[in-house]
């Protein structure tokens, strides 16, 4: 689906959401009343300061306007944009920013859902869709961490070595199926139905603290993570 496609789709009663310079931007009414924010990447954009930054300020508006409306994150990125200039004024940080403050508008009660629609990368993936609430994604999208010659390169292991170990284990696979395994992405909603329902119907379903761990035990892509958790939240408990 395009960008226009899915716009229509979520929003059949009309919107104001337009593209610039890579970056989305607009709002549109709720079938049952009230707003909801939109912002994202668009046209597979890098995101680099300039970008970050200025996503940032608009959800650091959002959080601020303290009326609780949603905000949902529409992505089509690349990965961060990989310039010595953004690299020297410190793009890590800018990221590590615009995460935040996405954690900063959920725990002012705005309900944040990233909705992946194309890929996504490394830095600019995590700063964003990982960083939303809730991630749902489409099929064709198509996630990474990092892909697997990056990884190869950082962890010094042979690329035949992390093919195997992405078979069998999700968390070193990039890819849709791989992180819906793992409970990153939420559920992948089906085109051919209505975005507008689909989004209605996870908008009315209550915010579940810490469910990607679960999720990731349940479908097997990360069995340990929730039972380390809940440990971890034991012992604490008993001190």
């Amino acid at each position: 689906m395009t960008l226009a496609d899915i716009l229509t789709s979520l929003f059949p009663a009309g919107h104001s959401v337009a593209v610039a310079d890579g970056l989305i931007r607009g709002a549109a009414p709720l079938p049952g009343g009230g707003t909801l924010h939109v912002l994202g990447i668009a046209d597979e954009a890098p995101l680099g300061v300039e970008g970050a930054l200025t996503l940032a300020s608009h959800v650091l508006d959002i959080a601020g306007k303290g009326d609780g409306a949603p905000l949902l994150m529409l992505i089509d990125s690349a990965s961060q944009r990989m310039s010595r200039r953004d690299e020297l004024l410190g793009l890590s940080e800018y990221l590590a920013h615009l995460a935040k403050a996405l954690l900063l508008a959920e725990a002012q009660g705005h309900r944040t859902i990233g909705l992946l629609y194309g890929g996504s990368a490394a830095g600019a993936f995590i700063a964003t869709a990982l960083a939303t609430g809730t991630l749902v994604a489409l099929p064709g999208a198509h996630p990474a961490v990092m892909d697997l010659p990056s990884m190869a390169r950082v962890t010094k292991l042979s690329l035949d070595v992390l093919k195997a170990k992405a078979e069998s284990t999700p968390v070193f696979a990039p890819g849709l199926d791989n992180l819906a395994k793992t409970g990153a992405i939420h559920a992948v909603w089906d085109p051919a139905k209505p975005l507008a329902g689909q989004l209605a119907d996870l908008l009315a379903t209550p915010v579940e603290a810490d469910h990607r761990d679960r999720l990731g035990a349940e479908r097997g892509g990360r069995p340990k993570a929730a039972a380390v958790a809940e440990r971890v939240i034991a012992e604490v408990g008993h001190d």
